[in-house]
């Protein structure tokens, strides 16, 4: 079962069918996905990650959320975990990894950060860790990941892209002592 967070100015909210176009946008735009794969997303590419994201919370009880400013309903993103099952790097350990991707409008306004920060006060007594991969070459979300408190571990090549992992280990709970 998916869940709804809330921060100051962000709702982190489960995707919907309706949220698919404001989606397909990000993902579709040539400025955002540098650092996340390549090529901007076809809308068929778009909708297989929506559909995605929903089997996700499904199947795992994790998963990504659409990201929403809360005093105007604008969408900004996505963020969430995920385990994608990766091959060809090492590191992440059966932990889930997390991920973050925001319009370049909502871009340098300090939402990354705070929806990290919703994220993973989600993920506190669900996970004991989590592991960012980060293209080197995108300083903007290493600095987020280093503001939350993660910390790089290690650099790895993933399908002939350096990367680096960033790991965040939660505060020790009852569930993971």
């Amino acid at each position: 079962m998916s869940e709804t967070v809330t921060s100051d100015r962000l709702i982190l909210a489960p995707h919907g069918v309706a949220d698919f176009d404001e989606m397909a946008a990000l993902w579709g735009d040539a400025r955002v996905t540098p650092f996340l794969g390549g090529a901007p997303h076809s809308r068929e590419d778009s909708w297989a990650r929506l559909l995605r994201y929903a089997g996700s919370w499904a199947l795992l009880g994790f998963g990504f959320w659409c990201v929403r400013r809360r005093d105007t309903g604008e969408f900004i993103g996505d963020i969430g975990y995920l385990d994608a099952k990766r091959t060809g790097v090492a590191g992440f350990g059966g932990d889930p990894e997390i991920g973050w991707s925001l319009t370049i409008a909502a871009q340098g306004q300090g939402f990354a950060t705070e929806a990290v920060q919703a994220a993973l006060g989600w993920g506190a007594g669900r996970f004991a860790r989590t592991v960012a991969m980060i293209d080197p070459r995108n300083v903007a979300s290493e600095a987020v990941a280093a503001r939350c408190g993660f910390a790089c571990f290690a650099d790895a090549v993933y399908k002939e892209t350096p990367t680096r992992l960033w790991e965040y280990r939660f505060l020790a709970t009852r569930d993971h002592v």
